[in-house]
């Protein structure tokens, strides 16, 4: 990346304000532009290097790093590693759930995690995502914050009496 025409174009400010004061204020935004030049690339780097740490938070567990070359910034972007063990996408199209991300948590992050389960259940958790036209893990964190929101949310079941002692209420004819 090319620091110089920012360089230039505060230099050319600092000069275009100096002319205001005259040809002694002139001089003076001339003879301090030299000295300024090592500062203000100091600083342009120490923004651009903020940016890439902002940019690292949201691409992790990808990052961008800056490098220089000389005098001037390189950047160098490492993608995150594709999940070969699942061809879903998280954000792959569905019905969505009200208030329920389907992939990041509060803080924006994405959190991998290893389930077993059942091999029964596996063909009919495919049917079901693909009745919604999601992908397998898309549906899995629906189903999943679906729960959670039941459970949390005062939806809760009633439990069951144990077997034996189970009563019956209503009228039968």
């Amino acid at each position: 990346m090319e620091l110089d025409p920012y360089i230039e174009s505060i230099h050319e400010q600092l000069e275009a304000s100096a002319r205001s004061g005259g040809e002694e204020a002139l001089e003076l935004a001339r003879r301090l532009s030299a000295p300024l030049d090592a500062s203000i690339r100091l600083a342009l780097q120490d923004a651009i290097a903020a940016a890439a740490e902002e940019i690292t938070v949201d691409l992790a567990p990808g990052s961008v790093e800056l490098r220089l070359r000389g005098r001037e910034p390189r950047f160098v972007v490492t993608l995150p590693p594709p999940d070969p063990s699942t061809e879903d996408d998280a954000d792959a199209p569905g019905p969505p759930l009200e208030g329920l991300s389907a992939s990041r948590d509060e803080e924006g992050g994405v959190w991998r995690i290893n389930v077993r389960m059942p091999e029964r259940l596996k063909p009919r958790i495919e049917r079901a995502a693909d009745g919604e036209g999601s992908s397998v893990n898309s549906w899995l964190v629906r189903a999943a914050g679906a729960a959670l929101d039941r459970s949390e949310g005062g939806g809760r079941r009633e439990k069951r009496a144990p077997h034996g002692s189970q009563r019956y209420t209503g009228w039968a004819h």
